[in-house]
């Protein structure tokens, strides 16, 4: 199905209600969440039948913007309240928005433990390697030496890998790709909300206020550049050295397997536990 701009503001914007946004000119969370509507528009989903879940900061705000069924809830809890309404009522699609901070810093054993459980739950984790709205903190994901309001003369920390954490922990669907490689990204969407199980969709995004400027690396124009510059596809980086692959990011499906869902288990458990 084509994707129609258009439509998409007509069915899916609470056009009267919530704008203009906060987000900063040139945020990349506008391009995810035009993504995740490009994506929920071809499923042909009703929206009655989503929920959307978020919790505190800047990706915190995209669900006061949409029409669906919406939380924002408290800071690294969106999975839990994700999981609640799962667990009352399967049917729904039930998407998070997370952002990097949020989900794997006080989120993050929410974060490995969904991820365990394969919950029936897709997890979309806009990772801008920084704390954007509470002033720009160093989080899980600032990489070693960058400057932040808490590491002004460089972060003595090691970064991980989101994408990689979530492979490691057990989610069914796990894809990565970055705010300048849209079309690829709502096209990973769509395939982790259509995957039974756990998915996860790690989208590098640029926070050119807090992160950019501290760490020299331009406007939101130069950042985008950037993305583009050092990502290589899945397939390409097959054919990559260790060298080669050195400072780029891989984006693509990084995991796609057939794993018991937890929700299903829960529903035998259920039924054997009534016939006893």
């Amino acid at each position: 199905m084509s994707v129609s701009a258009q439509a998409i503001r007509h069915e899916y914007l609470r056009h009267n209600k919530k704008f203009p946004h906060v987000w900063c000119p040139g945020c990349g969370n506008g391009i995810v969440m035009a993504a995740l509507l490009r994506a929920i528009y071809r499923s042909q989903m009703s929206k009655d039948d989503i929920v959307l879940a978020s919790g505190i900061g800047c990706s915190g705000r995209m669900p006061t913007y949409l029409d669906f069924n919406t939380l924002h809830s408290t800071h690294g809890r969106a999975l839990t309240f994700a999981t609640g309404v799962k667990l009352a009522k399967p049917s729904l699609q039930v998407v998070t928005i997370m952002g990097d901070g949020d989900a794997t810093a006080i989120g993050g054993n929410h974060f490995i433990h969904a991820a365990r459980r394969n919950l029936d739950l897709t997890a979309i984790i806009i990772n801008n390697q920084i704390y954007g709205m509470t002033g720009g903190q160093y989080s899980p994901t600032t990489p070693f030496g960058a400057r932040s309001t808490t590491s002004v003369y460089g972060h003595i920390e090691h970064a991980f890998s989101i994408a990689e954490l979530a492979v490691t922990a057990g989610a069914s669907f796990v894809a990565r790709s970055t705010v300048y490689h849209a079309q690829l990204l709502d096209k990973l969407i769509e395939q982790a909300m259509a995957k039974p199980g756990f998915a996860v969709v790690e989208v590098l995004s640029n926070c050119h206020i807090q992160y950019g400027r501290r760490n020299k690396l331009g406007g939101a124009v130069d950042m985008l550049q950037s993305f583009k510059d050092n990502s290589v596809t899945v397939n390409q980086a097959k054919n990559l050295t260790p060298e080669e692959l050195d400072g780029k990011t891989t984006i693509g499906v990084l995991a796609d397997r057939e794993l018991p869902i937890s929700t299903e288990e829960y529903d035998r458990i259920r039924q054997r536990a009534g016939e006893v």
